[in-house]
C-alpha cells in the first residue's frame, strides 16, 4: 500500500509540473498580453507569411495560430493552404464550428487567426507539392466528418483533427502538428491503435482523451485530455502543454 501511494503522488507531482504548470503559465502570458476587445474586431488581415504566387510552381503550407478567446491559452487552430502550378491565387481549407465544417477561402491564406500571428508547420514547393495536391485534395473529398453539426471543439473531431487527418494521407508530409493542437490525436477513422499520423512509429489513443504517441516524426507524446506533453526527437525539443515546442 505505502508503494501505492508513493507512485500516486509522483503520478501528482508530475502531472503537476508537466501540464498543469505550463498551462498556468500560458494562462499568465496570454492576460498579461495585448487582446482584441472583442472577437469580431480581431485583426483578420494578411500576416505576410506567402510570397506573391509564382504562377509556374505549386505551393503547399500548413499554418497553425492561437485560438479565439481563452481557448487560446493551451491550443491551436490549424489550416491547409495549396496552389496549383499555373494558378494565380491561393486556396485554403479550414475546418470549423459554423455551417458546412470544410470551408474553402473563408479567411486570408495567411491571415491572422483573429489578431494570433500564424506558425508555419510545413511548407513545400514546386514539383514536390504538385504531386501532394491531388492526395491532398482527394483527403479533404473523403473527410468522413464533413456534414454539418459534426464539429466538437473537444475532443474533437475539430480544425486539427482535419489537417492531422488530411497530413496523415499523404506520406510525403513528413511533419507533426504542434503539441498545442488539441484534437490531433482525435482518432478521425475510429482507429484507436495505429501507425502514428506520420507512418514513422505507433500510436495509441482513448478517443482523444488520452494517448501515446512513439515516432520519428512525432517524437515521443503523452496526451492527457488533449494536452500533450513530450519530447521531440527528428529535432530535439522539448512539447509543453500551453506553451507548444522549445527547442531547435
Amino acid at each position: 500500500m505505502t508503494i501505492i501511494v508513493a507512485v500516486l503522488r509522483w503520478l501528482a507531482v508530475g502531472f503537476v509540473i508537466l501540464y498543469l504548470l505550463p498551462i498556468a503559465v500560458s494562462a499568465a502570458l496570454y492576460y498579461a498580453g495585448e487582446r482584441p476587445a472583442d472577437w469580431r474586431s480581431a485583426d483578420r488581415s494578411s500576416a505576410g507569411l506567402l510570397p506573391t504566387p509564382p504562377p509556374d510552381a505549386a505551393v503547399v503550407r500548413i499554418f497553425s495560430a492561437r485560438t479565439v478567446r481563452w481557448r487560446g491559452i493551451f491550443a491551436t487552430h490549424a489550416w491547409i493552404v495549396v496552389k496549383d502550378r499555373g494558378e494565380a491565387t491561393y486556396e485554403r481549407w479550414d475546418y470549423t464550428a459554423w455551417g458546412d465544417p470544410i470551408r474553402r477561402n473563408g479567411f486570408v491564406a495567411d491571415g491572422r487567426w483573429f489578431g494570433s500571428v500564424p506558425d508555419l508547420v510545413f511548407s513545400m514547393d514546386g514539383e514536390a507539392a504538385e504531386r501532394m495536391i491531388p492526395k491532398i485534395r482527394a483527403a479533404i473529398e473523403s473527410y468522413r466528418h464533413a456534414e454539418r453539426g459534426s464539429y466538437r471543439a473537444w475532443p474533437g473531431p475539430n480544425s486539427n483533427t482535419f489537417v492531422a487527418a488530411v497530413m496523415e494521407a499523404v506520406p510525403e508530409i513528413r511533419a507533426t502538428l504542434p503539441p498545442t493542437a488539441v484534437g490531433k490525436d482525435y482518432p478521425h477513422d475510429d482507429r484507436w491503435v495505429g501507425l502514428s499520423p506520420s507512418g514513422t512509429g505507433i500510436r495509441f489513443t482513448l478517443g482523444g482523451y488520452a494517448g501515446v504517441t512513439l515516432g520519428w516524426v512525432e517524437g515521443l507524446e503523452l496526451n492527457i485530455l488533449g494536452a500533450i506533453a513530450g519530447i521531440d526527437l527528428a529535432r530535439p525539443g522539448l512539447k509543453i502543454p500551453g506553451l507548444g515546442r522549445i527547442g531547435f
